[in-house]
């Protein structure tokens, strides 16, 4: 007597799936969708019902395979027609999502919220942008953690006010234009010099005299409030005014080339990075360790210098120390602050030419 195999022929397995899920009138409605194609659904950008739902099922629980019974559909949906508690089901659920799909819109959203803080903010001295490998370094700094409820230009917006708090950045002006008539061409003047603008360029040929300068984000809407005032307008040339030039890394170069005029040296420009951000004090939570005198102090080991007890805690969650750290375990010689810097910063510029496709 044969025997043979039997096997379920019936039997859908949901194992690789999106759930999403929705509580309505005390039940717990489910549906099984492909992964990442729910948020493509919800942005508009998939528009094909099928290519978003598994199946045009409703469960109580997709991994049990669990279906929902039919009077609850009725009494919770009014209905029980599938594909329309489905789409209700998909625009109003909460989306369930693996360990590794939520750290990949968490990594995405932090790049984005560093991209618009560049984009927003100078620095002081030079007025140049900071690259996206210092800013995402100093949000990492102030412990900057990634809120999925809020949007990335609020996050962004919040953040800079800390950053200004700590580290030399600021907010990048507002270039706009200001412009009225030339019997109220003289209070606009007045009104501008208190607002402390930086002007750029007058124009007082014509019916229309104008005025191009730079203010302060934070005084836009008043300057539009008082404009009423003097029958004046406000146009918005650029919401980021930077130094016309290069990136600040290329500015620092050049600062560097003019510093040193009389005797022309040529230095590799990741020796440069490293001064300038030294300059800026980026790391100086570190930088006055262990020049305490008649203080107790400690000696680091892996960085082999004297810190005093109570920054000795500082100092072990400093780059620094963290990067003299692999070192000593790879029974490499510890660099000083300086030559680490240089280090993860040319580590940093090699990880992101990697992104690049030559």
């Amino acid at each position: 007597m044969s025997r043979t195999l039997v096997q379920p022929v019936g039997q859908k397995r949901l194992t690789n799936v999106a759930v999403v899920r929705l509580r309505k009138h005390g039940q717990r409605f489910e549906i099984a969708c492909f992964p990442n194609k729910v948020l493509s659904w919800r942005s508009r950008v998939e528009k094909d019902l099928d290519e978003v739902l598994q199946s045009h099922t409703v469960y109580t629980n997709v991994s049990k395979g669990v279906l929902a019974k039919s009077k609850d559909l009725l009494r919770a949906f009014a209905t029980d027609d599938l594909t329309q508690i489905c789409l209700e089901i998909l625009d109003k659920g909460e989306l369930q999502v693996s360990g590794k799909e939520r750290e990949a819109q968490l990594s995405s959203q932090f790049h984005e919220v560093a991209t618009i803080v560049m984009d927003k903010t100078i620095n002081p001295e030079t007025r140049r942008p900071y690259t996206i490998t210092m800013i995402e370094r100093l949000l990492h700094d102030v412990h900057f953690a990634v809120d999925p409820n809020l949007t990335s230009k609020e996050q962004a917006l919040k953040v800079i006010k800390k950053l200004t708090e700590h580290f030399p950045i600021k907010r990048a002006p507002l270039r706009v234009r200001f412009t009225a008539s030339k019997s109220k061409f003289a209070s606009l003047t007045e009104q501008i010099e208190e607002w402390n603008a930086n002007v750029i360029s007058k124009d007082e040929s014509g019916s229309q005299p104008s005025v191009v300068c730079e203010i302060e984000p934070s005084i836009l809407r008043s300057c539009e409030e008082k404009l009423k005032d003097v029958q004046g307008r406000v146009e918005v040339l650029s919401v980021s005014a930077h130094a016309e030039g290069g990136s600040s890394v290329d500015q620092y170069e050049k600062a560097e080339e003019s510093q040193s005029v009389p005797t022309v040296v040529q230095t590799d420009p990741v020796t440069q990075i490293g001064e300038a951000m030294q300059k800026q004090s980026i790391s100086s939570e570190t930088g006055n360790l262990g020049q305490g005198q008649g203080k107790q102090q400690r000696r680091c080991k892996e960085c082999d210098v004297l810190v005093e007890d109570k920054l000795y805690r500082e100092h072990c969650k400093s780059g620094w120390h963290k990067h003299n750290y692999t070192r000593h375990k790879n029974g490499l010689s510890p660099l000083s602050q300086e030559e680490c810097l240089v280090e993860m910063e040319l580590a940093d510029s090699k990880r992101d030419l990697k992104d690049y496709d030559f």
